[in-house]
């Protein structure tokens, strides 16, 4: 139902330091947030951003520092110490009983997570058909009903799988691997 985060830059666009964030212009994660209907509550005061600060210092220090006591050197390992041994006694130190014991988590139904959880920019087609994002060109094919794309403003999203799509409104001009090679829709 709502996320509580710091006002860092991942979180909120700010114009000017220390000055309020500008809500008009989301972050990634805002972006997300808002299409998901998860209200984005920003932190202002300094007792505030200390709780969050506190909490990343002390996943940060404490967990590198476990897992260079046991030795742990892999993704998979690491992983896995998470959810049977860090999780558990994180858990048993800090975790508290709620006041309210409803379950404040709320099921995605009808929404597609892969439009949602990505990273969104907005692109300007090029004269030879191609849109470039983060140094990946994206050759996109002659669309049914258009000479040309070009001079077209679009949406270009990278996926969790590091794959692309190019989307122009609700109709997808095309899709690429993290190479940008057409694949198959």
């Amino acid at each position: 139902m709502a996320l509580y985060t710091d006002r860092a830059r991942w979180a909120a666009h700010t114009p000017t330091a220390g000055g309020p964030p500008d809500r008009r212009r989301l972050t990634q994660v805002g972006r997300a947030l808002a299409r998901l209907g998860i209200e984005h509550i920003l932190a202002y005061s300094p007792a505030a951003r200390g709780r969050s600060e506190r909490v990343n210092r002390t996943l940060q220090d404490r967990l590198v520092n476990e897992w260079r006591v046991a030795g742990i050197t892999t993704v998979a390992a690491a992983n896995r110490y998470l959810r049977e041994h860090f999780v558990p006694a994180f858990n048993a130190e800090f975790g508290r009983t709620p006041a309210d014991p409803a379950s404040a988590f709320v099921p995605a139904r009808g929404v597609d997570l892969e439009h949602i959880l990505c990273i969104e920019d907005e692109r300007v087609v090029g004269r030879d058909n191609v849109v470039t994002t983060e140094h990946v060109a994206l050759q996109l094919a002659k669309q049914p009903g258009r000479r040309t794309c070009a001079g077209l403003h679009v949406l270009v999203r990278r996926h969790l799988n590091g794959q692309h799509s190019v989307w122009y409104g609700a109709r997808c001009l095309g899709r690429y691997d993290r190479h940008g090679r057409p694949v198959a829709a």
